[in-house]
């Protein structure tokens, strides 16, 4: 009786303090630094999200709730922004502008807000113009519920596809057992909207019963990275695991990615989430990183400044506070590479219509990433 109870004890004991999997089957390349960084801008301190406008400014959101306008180096602050709900991850997040910008004038944001039911906040998908340093013509395409007073897990990327469908990503809001595996439930998912906010007929819940008819996948935990393939034109997705499993993903119409019953990681206190990595019904990651670099911020390279960059992937790092290059060979990723070693929390990347790339770095602002 006594071997019995040490044994259950045991066991116990290993399943309640679960030793993180790492996952060094490609491994980190050291930086290069064949490039040199130049400030673009600073006084940001969060500088969550980028967009260049066609006459070559810039806007920035800033998670506290500020807007800039960012022209030659100087910022201006937009005006008759929305209040945000700026608590823990949630604040002022993505922001894109549409396809055919240059003959309809709209931008697209996704912030945290406290419209709607129940107390606190959650993501929020709006579009706007820009006028006079001002936004006008705000249009509210779509709000997660209910609120809560949880500080994480709010997403949020925006990115447009072929198509024109609009897809922005909502993280589960810290309720993971029961947000992300029900679509009759907001977050924890993927969205597809056509351009003005309505459904695509075409959405792969239209018609079921209780089913939230904007979404197109499900099962994600937290996405902070979103972005096209520019070859194959499918849309790439990263997003937080716990500790452990950042998973790059695929996004595909109606796929299930497991969170959380399925998992890379542990739990923050070392306990085990889900004993499965994988299973039937569930989309596999293309990559995982354990132990978690906390991702956030993603875009392909397509110009030719950078050479060695081209047709791969960048992702910044949170937690290592470097910006990743990600080596593809088709959907597969074949190497790792650090760039901008210790720059900071790496918060947002994209790349400029003239080609060169633009990070975003907590406490520091906007950076230039100019070849040698």
């Amino acid at each position: 009786m006594r071997s019995l109870t040490i044994f259950l004890f045991s066991f116990i004991i290993s399943n309640c303090d679960a030793q993180l999997k790492t996952n060094d089957a490609i491994p980190l390349q050291e930086d290069a630094k064949n490039y040199s960084l130049e400030t673009v801008v600073d006084g940001i301190n969060n500088p969550w999200g980028m967009a260049f406008l066609p006459d070559g400014s810039l806007l920035v959101t800033e998670k506290s709730g500020i807007l800039y306008h960012i022209t030659k180096g100087l910022k201006t602050e937009v005006k008759n922004v929305p209040a945000v709900y700026n608590r823990g991850q949630g604040g002022l997040m993505d922001i894109v502008l549409h396809p055919d910008y240059a003959k309809n004038g709209w931008i697209y944001i996704t912030y945290a807000s406290t419209e709607g039911e129940g107390e606190g906040g959650n993501t929020k998908l709006i579009r706007a113009k820009l006028e006079n340093e001002s936004l006008t013509q705000i249009e509210s395409l779509y709000k997660c519920g209910p609120n809560t007073t949880r500080g994480q897990h709010f997403g949020s990327r925006i990115v447009f596809d072929n198509e024109g469908h609009l897809y922005f990503s909502a993280g589960e809001r810290g309720n993971h057992f029961v947000n992300p595996q029900d679509i009759a439930r907001d977050n924890g998912k993927i969205y597809r909207l056509n351009d003005d906010g309505s459904i695509p007929k075409d959405n792969p819940f239209v018609g079921q019963a209780n089913a939230k008819e904007a979404i197109y996948s499900y099962g994600h935990r937290n996405p902070q990275g979103l972005a096209k393939n520019p070859v194959t034109g499918a849309i790439w997705e990263h997003e937080h695991g716990p500790q452990g499993g950042d998973e790059i993903n695929i996004i595909k119409k109606a796929a299930n990615y497991g969170w959380p019953v399925v998992t890379y990681g542990i739990d923050y206190d070392n306990s085990i989430i889900s004993n499965e990595q994988q299973k039937a019904g569930i989309e596999n990651p293309v990559y995982y990183w354990a132990p978690s670099i906390a991702p956030c911020g993603m875009t392909f390279v397509t110009g030719n400044k950078y050479p060695d960059w081209k047709g791969h992937l960048l992702v910044g790092s949170l937690k290592f506070q470097y910006l990743e290059l990600v080596k593809l060979d088709g959907d597969k990723i074949i190497g790792r590479q650090k760039i901008a070693t210790n720059i900071g929390r790496l918060r947002s990347v994209t790349q400029a219509p003239d080609g060169y790339i633009y990070i975003g770095v907590e406490g520091k602002g906007i950076l230039k990433i100019i070849p040698n």
